[in-house]
């Protein structure tokens, strides 16, 4: 057994079309954890993209992101770190403080960075989401779905290209400190490009994953994994599956053709 049957969702679409080739509870509610972050990183994008902030733009840390648990950078009231940095400790070390400072630099408070993470989610379509924080810590009116992630994912791909690429990010360096990425299938799957882990006791083990090979590109969702290693194990069952499935239909013959 990989996932915990209380806590198991799991999907796999086709990112360009967004048909579903794979689904298993998903559209059960489910706690989201730090894939939290991909609609807090969603909302940064745009702000660069409206040009509201730079990459080089110094967002100063409040006493309550310092105040964030782990995993975090150890960020201290007072300091500033730049957008490009925070984008990078996000994506690669879940960093909770560099999360909270991105939605406090955009709604002020976080808890009206919850109310445009809601507002966001319903303009894409995600009906069965509910924001009450930017980290995914543990809050149980923090919900979401397989399918509603699947959503978030896709757009991430094809709305903001020019800063996907930084869920690839292998490792950074803050402080001299190195921070590994959390997210193993980048280093272990081929054509992997990222997108996020996340993990809290009520969700168990989380991933979304985008993988493209020959031409496909799939997005991937596992929710319960009993161990990281359990979940990443099931994401790359589900992706050799569908990418062979998909490689089979390709070389069927269109129907009342030749072989």
């Amino acid at each position: 057994m990989l996932t915990d049957p209380e806590l198991d969702a799991a999907l796999v679409i086709d990112a360009k079309t967004g048909s579903v080739l794979y689904a298993r509870n998903a559209t059960a509610e489910r706690h989201p954890a730090s894939l939290t972050k991909m609609m807090t990183l969603y909302l940064l994008f745009e702000q660069l993209r409206q040009h509201k902030m730079t990459l080089e733009t110094q967002l100063s840390v409040s006493e309550n992101a310092a105040s964030q648990p782990r995993s975090h950078l150890r960020l201290r009231k007072g300091d500033t770190i730049a957008v490009d940095m925070a984008i990078k400790a996000i994506v690669v070390c879940s960093a909770n403080d560099a999360a909270v400072t991105v939605a406090e630099a955009i709604g002020s408070t976080e808890q009206h960075f919850g109310e445009l993470m809601n507002a966001k989610a319903r303009t894409l379509g995600m009906t069965h989401s509910f924001f009450h924080n930017a980290t995914g810590l543990p809050d149980d009116l923090q919900q979401t779905t397989a399918q509603d992630l699947s959503i978030l994912a896709r757009h991430l791909v094809y709305d903001y290209p020019e800063y996907f690429g930084y869920f690839r990010t292998p490792q950074i360096t803050w402080r001299g400190v190195d921070y590994n990425t959390h997210d193993n299938l980048i280093r272990d799957y081929k054509g992997t490009d990222g997108i996020k882990t996340g993990y809290i006791d009520a969700s168990g083990y989380n991933l979304v994953s985008t993988v493209e090979r020959d031409g496909t590109r799939l997005i991937g969702v596992v929710m319960g994994g009993l161990t990281a290693e359990k979940r990443d194990e099931e994401m790359v069952d589900l992706l050799d599956a569908t990418f062979e499935a998909v490689k089979s239909k390709a070389a069927q013959p269109p129907a009342g053709g030749h072989s």
